[in-house]
């Protein structure tokens, strides 16, 4: 019987990298002097998988998200795994703003990935499970060869490659 390859294409983001972020750029808010006397604040809601950014105007808020996503990327978090929402008025002349962090890959981007990987002419199947894609396949080089195309090409969102068996 032949031995059966595979691995997982799977959109994670490290809660503690992300929260080590906020704490970060936190910090650098309150250090800076174009935010004295400044509303501006960054929250991790945990549960809700999302970033809470509130300022006193839309042109600190734009502040806020740049110095987030500087601290974001020094921690290796993906910004792909950032889906920011609209930005609405606040309580005391402030705005705010949802960012929503990616765990798993939605129902759609995952048949998105199973048909490019049939596209490709590989001898490997790709199946959607709950939040991953499953791949396999009898040879390994299949399996680089699809994992070099998936990252040459753009889906929207953050992707990882685990359990390479």
């Amino acid at each position: 019987m032949a031995k059966s390859c595979s691995f997982d294409i799977v959109s994670e983001v490290d809660l503690s990298e992300v929260r080590n972020a906020v704490n970060q750029a936190m910090m650098e808010i309150r250090q800076r002097f174009d935010f004295k006397n400044s509303k501006s604040n960054v929250e991790l809601e945990e549960k809700e998988n999302r970033l809470v950014l509130v300022s006193d105007d839309e042109i600190k808020l734009k502040s806020v998200i740049d110095i987030l996503q500087s601290k974001l990327i020094k921690r290796k978090v993906p910004i792909k795994a950032l889906d920011y929402g609209k930005v609405e008025a606040a309580a005391g002349d402030t705005v705010r703003q949802y960012v929503t962090l990616q765990q798993g890959i939605p129902q759609d981007k995952g048949k998105e990935i199973v048909k490019f990987i049939k596209g490709l002419k590989v001898k490997v199947q790709g199946q959607v499970m709950d939040d991953q894609v499953r791949v396999t396949g009898k040879s390994r080089d299949d399996l680089q060869e699809v994992i070099a195309q998936l990252k040459a090409e753009d889906f929207d969102i953050a992707m990882s490659f685990t359990n390479y068996r």
